[in-house]
């Protein structure tokens, strides 16, 4: 981890939802999850894997993708956090992915706010996101918590919008 930032919370707690370090029975959520984007279901074994390695990278560089679950129900309604993804780990990029049966409700906004008072928690100075041009879901999100468009680039799956929020 660099010792400019510390790490950030890895237990939060909303007005409606627990966010959390993934556990290895989070594995089949996950499956599921993925499973919704319209691609092959990994393996419960791959899933697992990556759960574990969720763990891992939080533990190596003090930033991680939390589970969402809702408070009263106990659910699991997908995952909300900090990554390096396509960034850096002094920038790194805030990260979500819902169930589509909790789309709708604000549960996206009300994560990915509570994940960006981490972010500045550790001392982290800006966040990034990239997002697909055709995920107006996500950008609708981004608005909602200060984000703003900063430049398009173009692969083999189409426009990715990057966005930023200074913090």
């Amino acid at each position: 981890m660099t010792n400019r930032f510390s790490a950030m919370n890895f237990e939060i707690i909303t007005e409606r939802l627990n966010l959390s370090m993934w556990e290895e029975s989070d594995a089949s959520w996950y499956r599921e999850l993925v499973g919704e984007r319209g691609v092959a279901k990994p393996t419960l074994e791959a899933a697992y894997k990556k759960v574990i390695s969720f763990r891992e990278r939080a533990l190596e560089s003090g930033i991680s993708l939390l589970t969402i679950r809702r408070k009263d129900e106990g659910d699991f309604i997908g995952y909300c956090g900090l990554i390096i993804g396509r960034s850096t780990i002094e920038e790194p990029e805030i990260a979500y992915e819902l169930f589509q049966r909790a789309h709708g409700n604000g549960y996206a906004t009300e994560a990915a706010s509570a994940i960006i008072e981490a972010a500045v928690a550790t001392g982290r100075r800006r966040l990034w996101s990239t997002v697909r041009s055709w995920n107006n879901a996500s950008f609708r999100v981004l608005e909602k918590i200060g984000f703003i468009r900063h430049h398009s680039i173009w692969d083999e799956n189409g426009e990715l919008v990057w966005n930023m929020r200074d913090l």
